[in-house]
């Protein structure tokens, strides 16, 4: 419930604080006087858009607040979700500066425009005249058929399992476009594929194929170098073997002399033990050391073959070739794997479609229902409003496409005379016709939901009489479970309100402001006579007045 309005520096108002109640409150004053300036500055503190134009002073910042008593409409969830500090009584306040820039707040925390209209939608219902129009649209129908068939909790249930489906779609054509691509390129990629896993490559064997070639292609040197170092080894005479034994048998001979000719013979003695095993290698490989041309041409081969592969791949290792076959065997797998992946997935989506045809279907049954006590409820109550021959014909059909909030379509048809045949809302009724049956439609949600504060802007356009005293009384009806405010030009509907406020303007030193006050008694006796009678006052609208409020 809106329980407090404060503007500042806005259009035509330099300040303004008015405090609101519950049930019937009525809004009049003059054309002119500054009714939409209010309904402008509500819609800002609401997260519409805003411009410097707005400000009255354009030196100064404008601010504009909104106080709401929430503690009925479980909003605990959307305030922690969103990260604000959930209070009963929650304050909205949208500031825009001298240079345009807009900041919105939801009780001191800062927030986006669009959680400001977000949570506007679930505390207040703003119906302006243009709105009328939304009767037409096939959603807001669907909207007025789903609240009698309290089909809530379905839609629900059946728009998350629409995302779900939407999304494996999605990722099924996804499958099927890589498909498609990878299989372009498939036999070519499985040939290069192929070549590498036959090539059967290891990870160090470059390295060992050139060492090995390298070795080959040295070999007599090799052989050369192994011969001579064998025989200055082991020449009987002056081999390096010869003399060193020589050397230790002279050492040998006074070990026992000294600790110090021990040592020394003992280090003499490891290292022709280690000459001995050197010279040992050393023919030992010089016996081995044999060209293989057979080896050599191997060797070559295979190292070429690396080398071919390396430049197809444009590479210059082993190792990326190895990173190239594992590439070419996922792309080989995505082609002869992606039928099975499009099988299970096709399965998945077939398995959610099932579930939200079941929910579609339901939601269908329960609208079929709910479509007579529709039909029922709105001309009873359009009968009231003077428009006792207006008949409605909806006709719901469940189709195979999946649409927001079901898989049905709708068409809204009215005959607004006895006999008259059935046409489009639009084009059969009229304006006043269009607001008399938003209010019904309004009235009857009412009934089912838990609307939030409505505001009707004059949406008593285009009625008078007996018709804006029944349209009174729904509105007062409304109002014993919401609280319902409305700005109109007729005193039938003005004197109905449990509270009445006047917008005017005042010349305050050449300036013209816009102000809103709450009438007293006597007061809204005056501004109701006025309304009937204009502004000479006669005793006669004075008492048509008084009845009226009586």
């Amino acid at each position: 419930m809106l329980i407090n309005l404060s503007i500042k520096n806005y259009a035509l108002i330099d300040s303004l604080s008015v405090s609101f109640r519950d049930h019937l409150s009525t809004i009049t004053g003059e054309t002119g006087a500054g009714k939409s300036i209010l309904l402008g500055a509500l819609g800002l503190v609401l997260g519409k858009r805003a411009d410097t134009s707005t400000l009255k002073d354009a030196n100064k910042k404008c601010i504009i607040e909104a106080k709401f008593l929430i503690s009925n409409y479980q909003l605990e969830g959307f305030f922690e979700e969103n990260d604000i500090d959930f209070e009963t009584e929650t304050i909205i306040r949208r500031e825009i500066s001298p240079t345009g820039k807009s900041r919105a707040f939801i009780n001191d925390t800062p927030t986006t425009l669009q959680v400001l209209q977000d949570l506007s939608e679930k505390l207040i219902d703003v119906h302006s005249q243009h709105q009328t129009m939304q009767l037409s649209d096939v959603n807001f129908q669907f909207q007025i058929i789903d609240a009698l068939a309290a089909n809530a909790p379905k839609i629900d249930s059946y728009k998350r399992g629409l995302k779900l489906f939407n999304q494996l779609s999605k990722e099924l054509n996804e499958l099927k476009k890589n498909q498609e691509a990878a299989t372009q390129n498939y036999e070519y990629n499985l040939h290069l594929f192929d070549e590498l896993e036959k090539s059967n490559l290891q990870s160090d064997e470059q390295e060992v194929i050139e060492q090995s070639l390298d070795k080959l292609n040295n070999i007599e040197e090799i052989k050369l170098n192994l011969s001579e170092a064998q025989a200055l080894a082991l020449a009987e005479e002056i081999g390096l073997q010869t003399l060193l034994n020589a050397f230790a048998a002279n050492l040998s001979k006074i070990v026992t002399y000294s600790n110090e000719y021990k040592e020394i013979y003992d280090r003499v003695l490891s290292v022709k033990i280690e000459f001995d095993d050197i010279a040992g290698e050393i023919e030992n490989f010089n016996e081995n050391v044999d060209f293989d041309p057979l080896e050599l041409q191997k060797l070559n081969d295979r190292l070429q073959l690396i080398y071919n592969l390396q430049k197809k791949h444009s590479v210059s290792t082993i190792a990326e070739l190895l990173q190239k076959q594992e590439e070419l065997s996922v792309k080989v797998d995505a082609v002869e794997n992606s039928s099975a992946a499009i099988s299970e997935k096709e399965k998945e989506i077939n398995s959610v479609a099932e579930k939200i045809d079941k929910l579609a279907k339901s939601i269908f049954q329960e609208r079929e229902k709910a479509i007579p006590v529709l039909i029922r409820k709105l001309e009873d109550s359009l009968g009231n409003l003077g428009m006792e021959n207006t008949r409605f014909k909806l006709v719901i059909s469940h189709t195979n496409q999946y649409f927001q909030n079901g898989k049905d379509e709708l068409q809204l048809f009215i005959s607004a005379n006895r006999g008259a045949n059935f046409g489009e809302l639009k084009k059969i009724a009229s304006g006043g016709e269009l607001s008399r049956i938003m209010l019904s439609v309004k009235a009857i949600l009412s009934e089912y939901l838990k609307l939030p504060t409505i505001i009707f802007d004059e949406i008593d356009t285009g009625v008078s009489g007996d018709v804006s005293q029944k349209m009174a009384d729904i509105m007062q009806q409304m109002s014993i479970n919401m609280q319902v405010i409305t700005i109109t030009h007729l005193p039938q509907i003005a004197a109905k309100g449990k509270q009445h406020y006047k917008v005017y303007k005042e010349d305050i030193e050449n300036n013209i402001v816009t102000r809103l006050k709450e009438l007293t008694e006597i007061e809204r006796i005056e501004e109701i006579a006025e309304m009937l009678g204009g502004k000479e006052i006669s005793k006669t609208a004075i008492e048509h007045a008084k009845q009226l409020l009586n």
